[in-house]
């Protein structure tokens, strides 16, 4: 994979389309967490150094094709502006007004923003009309938004392909998420722990199946936990498990023996009666979760048989949690796992919103080697797939 940089382009004087991805959570007009926000700042001062004439463009949430204000780009505008110490000349209906043209008006401290992308139903359709109103008058495309690069939508394939390939590059937090995954598809250290975690095995398949020819280890958890154990004969309780999809659990195993991976299941649980926020926990010291209960998180002999595991491992790559972790009865095998990742001497690549929001909590995302910002994206990834917003800005 010969990836086009940032770094391959002649910015100077030029107008440039950025795509980045700046869907942060947003409430009545405040932003929670500017994380996305602040580590594009690289590629937009990068670009900004040598022209002023830089048109950035967003979606933030998921407003359908209509425009819904509660999904407005202005506050994460006026964070931009704060961040880079310039003005933001935000183009609210680019439809009507050219945004070209204000490209080529803005003075050199400031910058121009525009109104989040899927107000326009053009957008997640790839739209011909669409990606041409966005592509006119621009002389550059650079895509630094991973985490929507295996969605063909206008700005992610549509705009780069109506500019001459030279013309297209990807950013550096792009080229960063695609080193960082390449090392564990390509060449990780051995030994090679995959953690997995979440809700179903349905989800987690294809990347599981394509890391099988790779790691050394596979730890599970979280509720798709509950479906290994009950294929393995071991009685879940009131558990959540995917009775219906017990022939990929099979694959799994029959995958791993025929590979010599060796899978690791939850030993004990924190359970409860109902899916509730508020119940108690229950530990379960056994395999076995009895009937009326049900897990929700893994236990503490799980999490030391696991740190074990991770701890002695040179590649480590962590996606979903171990358990219900928004819930603070149930949020401690999560942390831990979080923290064994952490003081793991090997390269750490943790992927996923809620695996990165567990590192975060943990307060040790720094101590990872690579906190993704793609979830989806770094999963279909992993998977081998050549991702469409990464495809159009090959060489």
């Amino acid at each position: 994979m010969h990836l086009r940089t940032l770094k391959d382009l002649d910015l100077r004087g030029k107008k440039v389309f950025l795509r980045l991805d700046l869907n942060v959570p947003v409430k009545n007009g405040v932003i929670k967490d500017d994380t996305r926000i602040r580590e594009a700042l690289p590629t937009i001062k990068y670009i900004l150094d040598h022209t002023h004439k830089v048109a950035i463009a967003s979606h933030l949430g998921r407003p359908d094709g209509e425009v819904d204000l509660n999904y407005s780009l202005e506050p994460v505008g006026l964070r931009l502006a704060e961040l880079l110490q310039r003005e933001v000349v935000f183009v609210n209906d680019y439809t009507k007004e050219p945004y070209d043209q204000v490209l080529g008006q803005i003075d050199p401290q400031q910058f121009v923003l525009l109104e989040n992308l899927r107000f326009n139903a053009g957008e997640t359709k790839n739209d011909l009309e669409f990606s041409r109103l966005l592509a006119k008058g621009v002389d550059l495309y650079v895509n630094d938004a991973f985490g929507t690069a295996h969605r063909a939508h206008a700005s992610t394939v549509g705009v780069a392909a109506l500019l001459d390939p030279e013309r297209r590059a990807a950013g550096f937090l792009m080229e960063k998420e695609i080193e960082a995954l390449n090392s564990i598809l390509n060449h990780p250290e051995t030994p090679f722990t995959v953690v997995m975690g979440g809700a179903k095995v349905s989800d987690k398949i294809a990347v599981i199946l394509s890391l099988l020819n790779r790691c050394n280890h596979l730890i599970i958890g979280g509720a798709m936990a509950y479906t290994f154990l009950k294929y393995k004969g071991i009685n879940v309780g009131a558990s959540r498990v995917e009775s219906d999809r017990m022939d990929l659990v099979e694959t799994i195993f029959r995958n791993a023996e025929a590979r010599r991976v060796q899978i690791h299941l939850p030993l004990d649980h924190g359970c409860a009666p109902s899916f509730k926020e508020d119940v108690a926990r229950e530990d379960v010291a056994e395999q076995a979760i009895p009937e009326g209960l049900m897990g929700l998180d893994i236990g503490p002999k799980t999490v030391n048989a696991y740190s074990k595991v991770i701890g002695k491992s040179r590649t480590v790559f962590w996606n979903g949690p171990m358990g219900v972790f928004e819930w603070t009865a149930f949020a401690q095998g999560t942390m831990e796992v979080a923290r064994a990742v952490a003081a793991c001497p090997g390269r750490t690549v943790v992927g996923g919103g809620d695996s990165v929001s567990a590192v975060n909590q943990a307060g040790v995302a720094s101590k990872i080697s690579h906190v993704s910002t793609g979830g989806g994206a770094a999963l279909e990834f992993l998977e081998g797939r050549t991702l469409p917003g990464i495809k159009v800005l090959l060489k």
